[in-house]
């Protein structure tokens, strides 16, 4: 997948170090970049059909500072080379991820900076927007970790799902410029129907079609939990970057999208490329 457009969503109350990221990751993949800067409202509240005064108030101030600080993203960008546009959207907290998913429709990959990444609010609803709503798969880097502009090593998190394959398919350019991939299974079946006699080769050879420079691990739980495994992995080969398929639960159950995917995005000290 050659990337031409970055969506990266910024939050209105800080954004600095952000931009910064999705002005260097567009720079050095010659994408361009779509900066969201988005603030997230209170639902109207009153009675018996009127909206309460301060409510109305407090809005236009925060719809005043969004195109204040929308403003401030134009000036950065005008001083790059990056092609760009600035998309400022004001919405209400509930519906955030539907005005995410659209945008992101136009995108080839949702870039998420450490500072919205530790916005919980504001995470979850890019998540739930971007990577459950459309097909474009998302960058995040957790935490306060650095995205590698061009990650060389990548651990490819592996169980033959198509979630898996999709991030793998995705993920491909990274995958091809990175020295090292290490597909990663964790204690994984030889299967017929799954895995295949030799678990991680049928992926491994496809890989290398593509000239991707790939090794296959094997990796025993001992009793550890996925997510754990994964992470300290990552560790040990010094991943740039985790490749894997997110999962989301059952429809009443999606919002809270527990598991290893939740307990990825909260834990890893990698940057992750999920694809849903």
């Amino acid at each position: 997948m050659a990337i031409k457009t970055v969506l990266s969503v910024l939050g209105v109350n800080q954004f600095h170090e952000d931009l910064k990221v999705a002005i260097d990751f567009c720079e050095t993949h010659g994408a361009h970049l779509t900066a969201m800067v988005i603030s997230m409202g209170a639902t109207a509240t009153g009675s018996y059909g009127l909206v309460s005064t301060v409510w109305i108030e407090e809005r236009q101030r925060d719809i005043e500072r969004l195109a204040e600080k929308a403003a401030d993203i134009k000036s950065i960008l005008a001083q790059s080379e990056t092609s760009s546009e600035v998309v400022e959207i004001y919405t209400d907290f509930a519906w955030a991820d539907e005005d995410i998913a659209e945008r992101a429709l136009y995108a080839d990959l949702v870039l998420i900076g450490p500072q919205a990444a530790s916005d919980e609010d504001l995470r979850r609803r890019v998540i739930d927007g971007a990577l459950f709503q459309s097909a474009t798969p998302m960058l995040i880097s957790p935490r306060k970790t650095s995205i590698a502009y061009a990650p060389k090593t990548i651990l490819l998190a592996w169980d033959s799902s198509n979630q898996a394959s999709r991030a793998a398919r995705q993920s491909i350019e990274f995958l091809k410029d990175a020295q090292s991939v290490h597909v990663t299974l964790v204690d994984p079946l030889a299967s017929s129907s799954a895995n295949g006699e030799e678990p991680g080769a049928d992926v491994a050879t496809f890989l290398a079609r593509h000239g991707v420079k790939v090794d296959v691990d094997r990796v025993a739980s001992g009793g550890r939990s996925v997510d754990e495994v994964l992470r300290q992995r990552a560790l040990d080969i010094a991943a740039d970057m985790i490749v894997m398929g997110a999962y989301n639960h059952p429809r009443l159950q999606q919002r809270l999208f527990g598991g290893v995917t939740r307990s990825m995005l909260e834990e890893s000290r990698v940057p992750l490329f999920l694809a849903h």
